[in-house]
């Protein structure tokens, strides 16, 4: 297929030779030509100097034939405006547009224009790094306000029903690794050795899901 990138920094131009290395087609856009080199001698696409959004840049990089558009460059404003031309005018139909204001990202999926909010994903990295122990979440929504996290259950856990983890921890279960395969779970699901359970939270609830999931399961009298 080919894809049509805007922004040839460390995320555009990787993103570029992985396509490229896959055999796709590519086209990546940028303002300056110096940015290019990014993209290294064995790069076979196209390179386009210009802005994202203009549409004569655009054709350059025959977007009409694009099969998805990424817009990746710093700007958050400039994203936006080069995917929703890309949508709108050009009919793209795979658009996504990297933002950083997580605030932003909300209002752009709510115009249909799927969204990479990288702030809290990174602040959760660079989290992790720092404190290791910390429960950090894998998964973001564009507006940061929701999470996926693996849960830190209490070893007593293993044999009693994955419903009763549920109710403790206050967070809706989403899905269970299991011998490196993924299930969803039923209400007959127990956890086993060696699970790794993923947990459904609002943001505002990750802090206190790893003292709720330390807690040692009650015994049935």
């Amino acid at each position: 297929m080919h894809v049509v990138i805007m922004g040839c920094g460390r995320v555009g131009s990787l993103l570029a030779r992985q396509l490229s290395e896959a055999g796709h087609s590519v086209a990546v856009i940028d303002r300056e030509v110096e940015a290019f080199r990014r993209l290294g001698p064995e790069f076979r696409g196209a390179q386009v100097q210009g802005m994202g959004f203009d549409r004569d840049t655009l054709i350059k990089a025959r977007i009409s034939e694009a099969h998805a558009f990424a817009a990746v460059s710093s700007g958050d404003n400039s994203n936006i405006i080069a995917a929703r031309v890309a949508r709108e005018q050009f009919g793209v139909e795979i658009v996504v547009a990297r933002i950083y204001d997580p605030k932003r990202a909300a209002v752009y999926e709510r115009l249909g224009i799927p969204t990479v909010a990288t702030v809290p994903w990174t602040a959760d990295r660079l989290l992790c790094e720092i404190v290791p122990a910390g429960l950090i979440s894998e998964w973001r929504d564009p507006t940061g306000k929701a999470a996926i996290a693996a849960v830190p259950y209490h070893p007593d856990w293993v044999g009693k029903p994955l419903a009763e983890l549920e109710q403790a921890v206050h967070a809706r279960i989403a899905f269970v690794v299991r011998f490196g395969e993924a299930l969803l779970p039923t209400e007959h699901t127990v956890v086993q050795d060696g699970d790794v359970v993923y947990a459904a939270v609002l943001a505002a609830d990750l802090a206190p899901l790893p003292d709720r999931a330390a807690v040692v399961p009650v015994e049935e009298a």
